[in-house]
């Protein structure tokens, strides 16, 4: 790994990082510039894991690191969560303020995103000094080498532009950002997961308990596997039906046709039905995508190729998807997006939902919802994802987002500098742990074992114990076997939606699907510059490859009996 911040214990290299700090600190920040940043720091960066004292001198670190830019305006983009809105709102006012660049933090939908960085990829005009995009593009970085990769700020002794304390090993997610080849591209700066939510007063409830019981035969509880949670579904929608004077659901979910719609699946939905191979953070030949490598070179996503985009598990998979939606889920949830989706459970009609991400947690816990208790607490609690009949063990089960700082190469020098400050500074330990209490999408191990954490965790619901196991480390972004993440990444929502509109079977959807990805992989093979280029397995007959062992895999028993474990017993499952 091509960074100089490994060697040393990370507790040496921070404890000299402060001394560096200390040292320097009182003489790089005039009076004007430490009263500023005292009244943000006595004002809005509280709680932190540093000292008052220590976070005065990372500000002054950066009033002086900015003094070359300053007068500077900078622009950046990143997706519109809570997380980037404060960074947006709030801290791109504070670093103005601090270190005298000025700060443009535009927020947009996750597909501008991509197009925007893509656009500025192709053409070399310089959009943007700075994205905080997906790590989902890992693939992409690696291969086609268009970025600036985090390493080159690091490897650099002493750097006036790298902080002391910015302290990398820190990052929960470094892993997430980081190629085959060690080097790190991105900087996190925001992850949430996708887990599995639900009402745990209703699962708790001896009257509800008995019901399930006699009906299913087993208990109510947190569904290890697909066919327990279908059951669920089925008992709260059509047996209990009402509930503190409310319709219920068991289950909810989205699908209008949007961009949106292209993650639900590609967000590792085939992982958790079992499509892909054993093998963590991604499966290895076979990925959550149903491409296969071999070596690092992508060779066909179609079962006839090696691949399982069209497999009979990621046939069940959307067949699942579709079915769950018309048979448990409200009406309304056809016509929803993520967005919409992720805050309907707050409503207090659902009973679970199998696809939830924790971007939402501040959205639903908030006091006057009716998923919550008078005392702070909520009604609900998130548990690990329920996996499908193909999964097996040692397989990746979740999908977990890393929104991080991208810089491009065509961007000049001078610029990238400036939007490099600004990233760490909305990454700092003297904002970072106010930042995760704002948005919930906690980046640095500090943040997340500090005592004010420990204080929070009894109103999130599972979600401090999610990040505190190492249920953070499996359940992963996109992995390498992605190519080139803009151009494959709306394959998904353009097919899938045929199959959400009943214009074709889920089989034709996903035949039409697989193809359409062994195109583009063709068309990047034979027309872009990179590393790693795809190349085509030749064709075989289905069942040449049905019959070995892995993904693609062969039809199983897609019915099995439902599972079920305890609260206490499935947050082990994350240990």
């Amino acid at each position: 790994m091509r960074t100089h911040l490994r060697g040393k214990s990370s507790a040496v290299k921070y404890a000299l990082s402060f001394c560096l700090l200390a040292m320097t600190g009182p003489q790089v920040a005039s009076a004007a510039d430490s009263a500023i940043a005292k009244k943000w720091i006595e004002h809005e960066f509280s709680p932190s894991t540093l000292t008052k004292q220590q976070q005065m001198d990372e500000m002054a670190w950066f009033a002086k690191a900015a003094e070359p830019y300053k007068g500077m305006s900078i622009r950046v983009v990143s997706e519109r969560i809570d997380t980037h809105w404060y960074e947006a709102s709030v801290l791109a006012k504070a670093f103005t303020e601090i270190t005298g660049i000025r700060v443009i933090h535009e927020l947009t939908g996750e597909d501008d995103l991509v197009k925007k960085l893509q656009t500025q990829m192709r053409t070399g005009e310089n959009l943007y000094d700075g994205y905080i995009n997906d790590s989902d593009l890992i693939g992409t970085h690696y291969r086609y080498q268009a970025v600036v990769p985090i390493s080159d700020f690091l490897e650099e002794q002493d750097s006036p532009i790298v902080l002391p304390t910015l302290d990398i090993d820190d990052f929960i997610g470094l892993s997430f950002v980081t190629g085959p080849d060690g080097i790190i591209y991105q900087l996190p700066d925001q992850q949430f997961a996708n887990l599995y939510w639900y009402r745990h007063d209703w699962f708790s409830r001896p009257d509800l308990q008995a019901k399930f019981k006699a009906q299913y035969g087993y208990p109510l509880a947190v569904p290890k596997n697909w066919a327990a949670y279908e059951d669920i579904a089925d008992f709260f929608t059509n047996h209990v039906k009402e509930l503190d004077g409310k319709r219920v659901w068991g289950h909810m979910d989205y699908a209008r046709v949007d961009p949106s719609l292209g993650w639900r699946m590609s967000d590792a939905w085939l992982s958790m039905a079992g499509a892909g191979d054993v093998g963590r953070p991604n499966g290895l030949p076979v990925d959550e995508w149903g491409i296969r490598v071999i070596g690092c070179q992508p060779v066909g996503a179609t079962v006839k190729r090696g691949g399982a985009l069209n497999g009979p598990a990621a046939i069940y998979a959307v067949n699942k998807f579709l079915e769950w939606m018309d048979r448990f889920a409200p009406p309304e949830a056809r016509s929803l997006n993520f967005t919409e989706a992720g805050e309907w459970v707050g409503k207090g009609q659902i009973a679970q939902q199998i696809f939830w991400y924790t971007a939402f947690t501040a959205a639903v816990s908030k006091p006057d919802l009716p998923v919550m208790n008078a005392d702070g607490t909520p009604k609900w609690k998130i548990a690990p994802t329920p996996h499908g009949a193909y999964w097996d063990e040692g397989m990746k089960l979740g999908y977990q987002d890393a929104g991080s700082w991208t810089f491009m190469k065509n961007t000049p020098e001078k610029r990238r500098n400036a939007a490099w400050l600004y990233a760490q500074f909305t990454v700092s330990k003297t904002v970072s742990l106010k930042k995760t209490m704002v948005g919930l999408t906690p980046i640095r191990l500090s943040d997340i074992m500090s005592q004010a954490m420990t204080k929070k965790s009894p109103e999130l619901g599972g979600f401090v114990e999610f990040y505190r196991s190492k249920g953070r480390d499996v359940w992963t972004p996109t992995g390498t076997n992605v190519p080139d993440y803009p151009r494959l990444s709306v394959l998904w929502w353009r097919h899938i939606s045929d199959a959400v509109s009943g214009k074709l079977t889920t089989t034709q959807v996903m035949n039409n699907l697989a193809e359409a990805m062994d195109d583009e992989l063709a068309y990047i093979a034979a027309r872009e510059d990179m590393i790693c280029k795809p190349v085509l397995n030749d064709p075989k007959p289905e069942s040449y490859w049905l019959e070995k062992p892995g993904a693609p895999k062969a039809k199983r028993n897609e019915s099995p009996k439902g599972e079920t474990w305890s609260y206490e017993e499935a947050l082990s499952k994350w240990d």
